[in-house]
């Protein structure tokens, strides 16, 4: 089968690659991926600082979809031609993340290997149906971005009707993040550095929208456009470089969930989280529960991924630099099956 792999870090070491065709073992099954989908965290290994250390060569990528082609001995869960999602931590099923779970994500030079190649064997609890009404390449956006916004809102958030949510770019998990907020009623407010794409966030439900090239004290913005209050949670996508700005937008006692490094920044002052009673959250994808959990919410409203644009599976590489020019509104999916 072919498969992309880094024989050592670095975009440009990229390589489509042969290995062989796996083969189930007992409580396992094969995968046939037709589709995956980025992260900025495949960007953030390729150079070397999501793992330092990978273990190599190393297949990336934590997103796919597929169908089911074999099974091993023992295995209940699924049947030949079942369509579905491996989950992005395979030890993860329920319950508090631990460090041996967080050790068996998919994609990131570990101990397993990721999702960019034609063919992959899992445990058969390391995955989840799709949707009916998904197609492989919806799926396929579903397992890091959109599993961790439900995280962020619904399992930590405890999001509820009424409720006021700030979103930050219009990336993988923040345009989830509007659609799940809407889902539950909540009122959003979306940032992004060009008018066309808070366009496009304000069709998926925006309430209200802040361009932060041209409104640089978006901060403040926040805070105007919610009567001095701040927002109840903040989505915070750009770590460092954003985080002070999110901690003056929240309201007291509000929660932001630390998802997100895409901006660059300086040492932060912890007396403002003091001073406001503030609960700073980090998110680190979720557990096989909650994504089945929010694969049902979906399915109740129909909800479509935003998936920009597709690439073919010999255009990983391209796919990536477009990635890393920020251009995309949503997702960004490779279509590993014509």
């Amino acid at each position: 089968m072919k498969v992309y792999q880094y024989p050592k870090l670095g975009l440009e070491n990229l390589t489509l690659a042969e290995r062989p065709l796996p083969q189930p073992t007992a409580g396992g099954v094969v995968v046939k991926f037709h589709a995956a989908s980025l992260n900025y965290r495949d960007l953030l290994f390729a150079w070397g600082v999501y793992n330092p250390h990978p273990r190599l060569p190393a297949i990336p990528g934590s997103d796919g979809a597929g169908e089911i082609i074999a099974l091993g001995a023992g295995v209940t869960r699924w049947k030949v031609g079942d369509r579905v999602c491996p989950i992005f931590m395979q030890g993860w099923a329920e319950g508090p993340l631990t460090p041996e779970k967080a050790g068996s994500s998919l994609g990131g030079g570990g101990i397993l290997d990721g999702v960019l190649c034609e063919y992959g064997a899992f445990h058969e609890d390391g995955l989840v149906a799709i949707p009916d009404y998904l197609s492989y390449a919806e799926a396929a956006t579903l397992p890091c971005a959109a599993v961790t916004s439900w995280n962020a809102l619904v399992e930590v958030g405890k999001i509820k009707a009424g409720d006021t949510i700030l979103t930050l770019g219009t990336g993988g998990v923040s345009v989830f993040a509007v659609q799940l907020a809407k889902l539950h009623g909540a009122r959003v407010i979306a940032t992004s550095s060009q008018d066309a794409k808070l366009e496009r966030i304000r069709a998926l439900g925006a309430d209200e929208t802040i361009n932060y090239t041209q409104t640089s004290d978006w901060e403040e913005e926040v805070l105007r456009l919610t009567g001095g209050t701040g927002v109840d949670h903040v989505v915070e996508v750009g770590g460092a470089g954003t985080l002070p700005r999110s901690i003056k937008a929240v309201r007291q006692g509000g929660l932001i969930s630390v998802i997100g490094v895409l901006a660059k920044g300086e040492g932060l002052n912890p007396l403002p989280i003091l001073m406001k009673n503030l609960r700073v959250q980090g998110i680190f994808v979720g557990s096989r529960q909650m994504f089945a959990d929010m694969n049902r919410a979906l399915t109740v409203a129909k909800t479509k991924p935003v998936i920009d644009r597709v690439f073919g599976f010999g255009q990983v590489k391209e796919a990536l630099e477009f990635m890393r020019s920020g251009a995309h509104f949503g997702k960004i999916v490779i279509q590993i099956t014509p």
